[in-house]
C-alpha cells in the first residue's frame, strides 16, 4: 500500500477463509471508518458468496481478491498458512494471519523474511494481546515485581465431536499473553496431559519468575483468567468479563465481639478502569495503524514464531506423557 495515498481513499480490506472466525474479520472490517471491505474469498464458494452477501461486498477467487486489496485477513486452516501468506506478500499485500503464524517455526521464519524483503506488514492474530483487560495489566506490570503467573483457559467442547488439540487451540492464547508481559522466553518448561491430551498444564520457569498454564475441553464451566502474584500486591484478570481487580495489604486483625477474639483478615480491593471494547476491532485497528504509519505491528511474525515454538515444545511433552509423569525440558 502507498501510505501517501493514505489521505486520498480508504485502505482496500480482504479476508481470506470466511469460516467462523474469518466472518468476524469481515464484519469489523465493513464497520471500520476509512476501510472499505474489498472482498472475500473461500474454498467453499457458496460460504464466500454469503458472507460477501451479509456485508456489501464481492466473493471471488484468491488472486483477483488480491489485486482488489491492499490488506488481507489469512484465516484458512492451518496447513495452508504458508503457502497463502506467501502468495499474498508475492501480490505485495500486508497480511494479518489467525494464529500459528504456520504449520512450522521454519515455515514462519521464511514467511518473516519474505515481509522483511518486501516491507510489507506481517501481523500473528493472537487476539487475547488486545483484550481490553491484558492491556491494562501491561500497563501496569513494569511497576510491579512479578514472581509468578497463573493462567486458566478451561470449559466443555461446543462440540462434543470435535476434539483438536487443546494446547495449540487454547493454551497458545496464554503462552503468547504470558510472554508478552515477561517480554522474555522461558529458561524451561515442564508439561503433563490427561484424558488424551484434553486437559494439559504447563510451567515454564523465567528467571525469578514461575508461570502455571491449565488449558481444557473437559471441565464444565468457561474460565478464562489470569492471575499475576507480584510482592506488592494480586492482580486478578477476567479475560471473559473484561475486568481487572488488584488487592492489596491484606493483614491480619484481631477484634474484640462480646468479650470474643475474632480473627480476620483485611485488604484493599483496587478496580482500575478497563476501556471495554471487542479485542478483534482493535486488533484489526491496530494491524491497519502500522500499515498506515509502516511501522512494526503489535505482535510480529518473530512473536508468533516463539510463541510457535513453546507450544510445540509443550504438546510434544503432553504427547508423550504417561499420565502420573512429568519431563522437563531446557529452552536454548
Amino acid at each position: 500500500m502507498d501510505t501517501s495515498q493514505e489521505s486520498t481513499r480508504a485502505v482496500r480490506a480482504g479476508v481470506i477463509g470466511v469460516g467462523a472466525m474469518g466472518k468476524n474479520h469481515a464484519r469489523v472490517y465493513s464497520e471500520l471508518r476509512d476501510v472499505a471491505l474489498a472482498g472475500v474469498c473461500d474454498h467453499d464458494r457458496e460460504v464466500a458468496r454469503t458472507v460477501a452477501a451479509e456485508y456489501g461486498t464481492v466473493a471471488t477467487d484468491l488472486q483477483s481478491l488480491l489485486e482488489r486489496c491492499d490488506v488481507v485477513t489469512v484465516a484458512v486452516p492451518t496447513p495452508v498458512h504458508y503457502e497463502t501468506v506467501s502468495q499474498c506478500l508475492d501480490a505485495g499485500v500486508h497480511v494479518l494471519v489467525e494464529k500459528p503464524i504456520a504449520e512450522t517455526t521454519d515455515q514462519g521464519r521464511r514467511l518473516a523474511e519474505q515481509a522483511r524483503e518486501a516491507g510489507l506488514v506481517l501481523q500473528v492474530g493472537h487476539i487475547e494481546r488486545f483484550n481490553p483487560a491484558v492491556q491494562t495489566v501491561a500497563e501496569l506490570i513494569d511497576d510491579l515485581e512479578v514472581i509468578g503467573l497463573e493462567a486458566e483457559r478451561l470449559g466443555p467442547p461446543v462440540d462434543r465431536t470435535a476434539r483438536g488439540n487443546v494446547v495449540f487451540d487454547l493454551m497458545v492464547h496464554d503462552v503468547d499473553v504470558v510472554g508478552s508481559l515477561l517480554d522474555e522466553q522461558p529458561e524451561s518448561v515442564s508439561a503433563m496431559g490427561t484424558d488424551d491430551g484434553q486437559y494439559a498444564t504447563a510451567t515454564m520457569a523465567y528467571d525469578d519468575v514461575v508461570a502455571s498454564l491449565t488449558a481444557s475441553r473437559v471441565t464444565q464451566k468457561k474460565v478464562r483468567k489470569l492471575t499475576v502474584t507480584a510482592t506488592e500486591c494480586l492482580v486478578e484478570v477476567d479475560y471473559l468479563q473484561q475486568s481487572v481487580l488488584i488487592h492489596r495489604n491484606s493483614y491480619p486483625e484481631y477484634l474484640t465481639d462480646d468479650g470474643q477474639r475474632r480473627y480476620r483478615h483485611e485488604s484493599v480491593v483496587e478496580r482500575p478502569r478497563v476501556d471495554n471494547g471487542e479485542p478483534l476491532r482493535h486488533e484489526l485497528e491496530s494491524f491497519l495503524e502500522a500499515v498506515r504509519t509502516d511501522s512494526e505491528p503489535a505482535v510480529t511474525a518473530e512473536d508468533g514464531i516463539e510463541a510457535l515454538e513453546l507450544v510445540q515444545t509443550i504438546d510434544a511433552l503432553v504427547d508423550g506423557n504417561a499420565p502420573e509423569r512429568e519431563r522437563e525440558v531446557e529452552i536454548r
